[in-house]
């Protein structure tokens, strides 16, 4: 008697194959060079022994989803420009390739967030294990180094914001964006080496100026890589008598512009300048000039990216701690494009 209800076979065999190789080739279903690829191989290739820590002793009966997926999920997640959890969750579902890196494990969105919220430190360290990688291959050859900074919406209310007492107190504050008038606002920074353009040091700060950053970027620039590069480049920012003072080495020259190119400045005093006078003089030569002009096709390409292709206008994480972490793995997925469109591991 014919019914309405689903077919009953047991005998049935399974339509898909059982092996998940099989299902899905991880060298089959993807193009051959697909960023999801580069990406599986660089986290198989990292050391994560301290995402492995916390969960030790845990027994049977509490089974987390495995480290590795976790990472991979949100560094795809992040070059792809997925940054919510809920985004992330959606997306394993319908996107082969974070399936493929999930291996069809499919975390709720809680569990997401709740593997990136006790491993912000392990995650930051991820971005400067890639960028020794980079140097290792000889991608980071530290000849010439651009720093830049931009501004980046936080996730929080500029009408709940401005005007309330505790806003003089809060991480988020108020900055001048280009083109969306004022906002609660981190400033970041990039420094990025010349050839090809990888990111060798990031920063973040919530103060508008970016002169307070120059010493900082160099000095995370040596921290990350263990040594200095050869040219510093920034834009008039970063000028400062004070920063060209301390920042005053013989293995690095710094090159950093005293206004807009063109315009012309009131006579700097060399007595009290010292060193705004020697860079003045620097910039004066057409050496010089041809130096500085490299600043802008190195510094602002990967900030463009970062904006424009990845969609990172607003952060998605609060608090300054979590924003940074945010921010190197945004600039950590952006260093895997570059070097997996180079077919580097």
């Amino acid at each position: 008697m014919p019914t309405s209800c689903r077919p009953y076979d047991p005998d049935q065999v399974m339509l898909r194959p059982a092996a998940l190789q099989k299902w899905l080739p991880k060298r089959k279903w993807l193009p051959k060079r697909h960023l999801a690829y580069f990406i599986d191989d660089t986290v198989d290739a990292l050391d994560l022994s301290a995402f492995y820590a916390r969960y030790a002793g845990g027994g049977s009966r509490y089974q987390p989803v495995h480290p590795a997926i976790m990472v991979k999920v949100l560094v795809y997640g992040c070059a792809t420009g997925v940054f919510s959890s809920r985004k992330i969750e959606r997306r394993l579902h319908e996107d082969l390739a974070l399936r493929m890196l999930a291996a069809c494990n499919f975390p709720k969105h809680r569990t997401i967030c709740d593997f990136r919220a006790p491993h912000l430190q392990e995650l930051s360290e991820l971005f400067v294990r890639v960028v020794k990688r980079a140097r290792e291959i000889e991608l980071a050859k530290l000849r010439a180094v651009a720093i830049g900074g931009t501004k980046i919406k936080a996730n929080a209310s500029r009408h709940k914001a401005i005007g309330n007492e505790w806003m003089q107190q809060a991480e988020a504050w108020i900055m001048k964006r280009a083109g969306s008038g004022l906002g609660p606002s981190y400033n970041v920074q990039t420094a990025v080496d010349a050839t090809p353009p990888i990111i060798v040091a990031v920063e973040l700060g919530n103060n508008a100026a970016d002169a307070g950053q120059l010493l900082p970027m160099l000095q995370a620039v040596r921290d990350n890589l263990g040594a200095l590069p050869q040219q510093g480049l920034a834009d008039a920012g970063y000028r400062s008598e004070n920063n060209f003072a301390k920042a005053t080495s013989p293995k690095t020259e710094l090159v950093v512009a005293l206004g807009r190119e063109g315009k012309r400045r009131a006579r700097i005093d060399a007595r009290t300048y010292l060193h705004t006078a020697a860079i003045a003089a620097k910039l004066q030569t057409k050496e010089g000039r041809a130096t500085y002009r490299r600043r802008k096709w190195i510094a602002e390409p990967p900030n463009g990216w970062i904006k424009n292709v990845l969609g990172c206008r607003e952060f998605s994480m609060r608090g300054r701690k979590k924003v940074r972490t945010e921010w190197k793995l945004v600039c950590l997925a952006l260093n895997r494009r570059r070097m997996g469109a180079l077919s580097v591991v």
